[in-house]
């Protein structure tokens, strides 16, 4: 359908050209209840969202460079520079072969489901089990994702107070009621997010690029050098207890791994925006190419530019590149300047996920996939929002927080968690795809095709998901306490247990698979 221009159904189906009848479409593996996208009693989305502001809402959403550079604490544990530098170029390469990946479907057909949608297309049967089953993974990972947003800021506010006020003493609480605020702010103001969301993603994005620039140029300009060996020949193994290099270079992958995760955000937008057979695909490898370039870029200038390793690594504001800043200016109006931009991406990042995983959640329940979806299904019809989905997420984000008064390692397990999960629903789809190709019926492409890269691509990208699945779920330190145990993994076991309780007690009965929208939809 490149340049065909119909408004007939788009149906997903096997290719024209194999003509032994067995090609199955999408129709002749869904239940009978299918409906297409978008007729809901709940309300529908309004397309409002330019292509410009689609493009940054992805790259403004990912802040790679900047979550990287407030969570590399856990890579100074394990791996250390190596995990750092040749790190971000492994998650940088896979995240873009399975971004690409995603992009091929998503201009196949645009939609805020997106994941639980395909993996329903693509099944090889029993499409509503796995539309049930993935949408839980993926709406529990965004709302994992939005909890990790606060939890990234909650450390920065923490780190420069120690900074700036030696005496304080931090208690977990503290760190739980920072969240909240964080929560709170984002939420009150996504009410009013669509009428301003064209302005700010603009102004998001210059930011995201300006600050990188200035950070980059002031490391660089002031920062004692250390010497390339550092930089490109140093894998730490014998800190945190594991002493296997392999393993502790993968367990260090969590820091560069996680801030390019979430490019699918921009696919739960695609009812808003114009044009989203095109953009979407196009906004979300933008997203994670140029994140990816720039995340890298900002490690190696930080690893070149890190000072003394020892006070770098023992620094009391628990926040590694506070020191690394302000080792570099000597100014600790300097040093809170730049740690503040840092923050401010971040916070605007936070607005982008809110709005990115209601709408996700929203799709969801529209099809029935929660209970009580009648509710969080609803759209209001002033503000043009899922305004009960928004709050639900906001909930649990704030019920999320509490782990942190529990564990001393929740920040890790709140970056584990959700990375754990996003790459469980990339999985599937992708995996139903490839065997759909394999056995020479893949669907017809939308405008965005990889032609014969395709298969290659989503093999590579299926290999670095099961790759960074088998290193996430392992604890950062040895051995292993109550207190430093990685909880990621028997969270996310959890959710799929939720998800199978769901589909055995109601969820089969309840839960609606979509059908494609017709491609007059999205113009």
């Amino acid at each position: 359908m490149d340049d065909q221009k119909t408004d007939d159904l788009l149906v997903i189906q096997g290719v024209d050209g194999n003509k032994d009848g067995n090609n199955s479409s999408i129709e002749e593996q869904t239940p009978k209840q299918t409906r297409e996208s978008g007729e809901t009693g709940g309300g529908v989305l309004e397309r409002y969202i330019n292509p410009t502001a689609i493009v940054n809402f992805g790259f403004t959403l990912q802040a790679a460079w900047e979550a990287a550079g407030s969570s590399f604490q856990f890579s100074l544990l394990n791996g250390g520079p190596a995990s750092l530098v040749y790190g971000s170029i492994v998650s940088g390469l896979g995240s873009t072969a399975i971004a690409t990946s995603l992009a091929e479907m998503a201009s196949l057909d645009p939609v805020v489901g997106a994941q639980y949608r395909w993996s329903a297309a693509f099944a090889p049967a029993n499409p509503a089990f796995w539309g049930l089953f993935q949408g839980w993974i993926t709406v529990w990972a965004w709302i994992t994702v939005t909890a990790a947003s606060p939890a990234y800021l909650s450390n920065i506010v923490i780190g420069l107070v120690i900074f700036n006020y030696p005496d304080y003493e931090p208690q977990r609480w503290h760190g739980t009621l920072i969240m909240w605020g964080f929560v709170v702010v984002p939420v009150v103001w996504n009410f009013w997010f669509r009428r301003m969301l064209n302005t700010l993603e603009m102004i998001g994005g210059i930011c995201h690029v300006i600050f990188f620039i200035v950070s980059i140029i002031t490391l660089v300009a002031l920062a004692e050098r250390s010497p390339a060996s550092f930089v490109f020949n140093n894998l730490w193994h014998d800190i945190s207890g594991w002493n296997n290099p392999g393993v502790a270079f993968s367990i260090g992958l969590i820091t560069v791994t996680f801030p390019i995760t979430s490019f699918d955000g921009v696919l739960h937008m695609s009812d808003e925006v114009k044009g989203a057979r095109t953009r979407v695909p196009h906004a979300m490898i933008i997203a994670v190419t140029f994140n990816s370039i720039m995340q890298f870029a900002y490690m190696v200038a930080v690893m070149f530019c890190i000072g003394d390793v020892d006070r770098v690594v023992n620094t009391p504001t628990l926040l590694p590149i506070i020191e690394v800043y302000y080792q570099a200016t000597q100014s600790k109006a300097a040093t809170n300047f730049l740690v503040f931009m840092i923050a401010f991406i971040l916070f605007i990042s936070l607005f982008n996920i809110f709005a990115s995983v209601s709408r996700l959640t929203w799709a969801f329940a529209r099809d029935n996939g929660l209970p009580f979806s009648k509710t969080f299904s609803y759209v209001h019809p002033t503000l043009k929002i899922p305004i009960n989905a928004l709050l639900l997420v906001g909930a649990i984000c704030c019920l999320l927080a509490l782990i942190n008064i529990g564990s001393s390692t929740a920040f890790n397990a709140l970056i584990s968690l959700p990375t754990i999960a996003l790459y469980i629903s990339y999985f599937i789809p992708i995996f139903f795809l490839v065997i759909r190709k394999l056995q020479n019926r893949h669907p017809q492409y939308g405008p965005f095709k990889l032609g014969r890269w395709g298969l290659p691509i989503n093999l590579f990208a299926l290999v670095f998901i099961v790759y960074i699945l088998t290193f996430l779920p392992f604890p950062v330190e040895l051995p292993v306490t109550a207190i430093n145990m990685n909880y990621a993994g028997p969270l996310v076991g959890a959710i799929i247990m939720m998800a199978l309780g769901d589909w055995f007690t109601s969820g089969r009965k309840r839960f609606e698979v979509p059908v494609a929208r017709t491609a007059k939809a999205d113009l």
